[in-house]
């Protein structure tokens, strides 16, 4: 093991983990405000790799070019399924969300499986096996452009939450829902609003993962535990959290790889999992109680 090699791993675990973390971003800005649990959240992203497959296969678009329009259907996607069904769930109590969204997951993996198969497909990029030369250190550019895209992603989001008067109410929905709708703000709305930026995130990431993973159905139901490990280590409901445990993950199963081995990988997040929870329920980033 050399040092050349171990710093090329820290690498590729930080970028990788950037593009977990907007995935993991989606998942938290939905609990954040809706207080609904996504689990079909690994679902819609490996969806949206499909989707990324299809636009590259049949359409030619480069995955970094259809990201904006994935985002924007999944957006659209996120929207509808808040309005029509997820907003008969808010008040019920969690286990039907639970029940609701786990047959939600079902259904899109079945789907996927009878439209696709079990195969994993693999989107062909001109550009797949270039790379920058730092010295003796050797990046991916794949990576290195998903990783740039899922902040560039990630701080538009930030930045919609910040300046933008929807975001605004947005945040105040999630601190008070009672005192939003007391001073007319129309909280169903902007709950589907919310639930239409997680998917639209989860959609870039889709999008941006296809570059670096092949898409096969049997990967949601991981990717739903990776996005919950994130935010968990993250803090629930922080979205500088979700980003920050995206890359604890990331750095943490590149080393397991080049240390232990590749199947260690999940043990190792488990591990820490279980480390942060131990030593700081709330996550890295995680709300104190008041």
């Amino acid at each position: 093991m050399t040092l050349a090699l171990t710093i090329e791993v820290l690498i590729q675990g930080l970028l990788n983990g950037l593009v977990y973390g907007l995935m993991a971003l989606g998942l938290s800005v939905i609990f954040g405000v809706v207080r609904v649990v996504n689990f079909a959240h690994g679902e819609f992203a490996v969806l949206a790799m499909y989707t990324a497959f299809m636009a590259a296969t049949y359409l030619h678009l480069d995955p970094f070019i259809a990201l904006a329009p994935i985002a924007a259907l999944f957006f659209v996607i996120g929207y509808v399924l808040q309005k029509t069904i997820v907003a008969k769930f808010i008040d019920r109590p969690d286990h039907q969300q639970f029940i609701l969204l786990i047959g939600l997951a079902i259904v899109i993996v079945n789907v996927m499986l009878l439209v696709s198969g079990p195969d994993a497909r693999h989107v062909n990029l001109s550009y797949a096996y270039d790379a920058y030369f730092l010295g003796p250190v050797l990046v991916d550019k794949t990576r290195v452009l998903a990783a740039g895209g899922a902040l560039t992603v990630a701080a538009a989001l930030f930045a919609f939450f910040r300046f933008s008067m929807t975001g605004v109410a947005i945040r105040a929905c999630a601190d008070n829902p009672t005192g939003a709708a007391v001073v007319g703000l129309d909280v169903r709305r902007l709950y589907a609003l919310t639930f239409g930026l997680g998917l639209a995130c989860c959609g870039a990431a889709g999008a941006l993962l296809v570059t670096i993973a092949d898409p096969t159905p049997t990967l949601a139901p991981a990717f739903t535990l990776l996005a919950f490990t994130i935010v968990i280590i993250g803090g629930l409901g922080s979205m500088p959290g979700a980003l920050l445990g995206g890359v604890v993950i990331g750095v943490a199963e590149a080393l397991a790889s080049l240390v232990v081995a590749p199947s260690m990988k999940s043990m190792v997040s488990f591990g820490l999992l279980v480390v942060i929870l131990v030593l700081r329920p709330r996550g890295l980033m995680g709300r104190s109680a008041s």
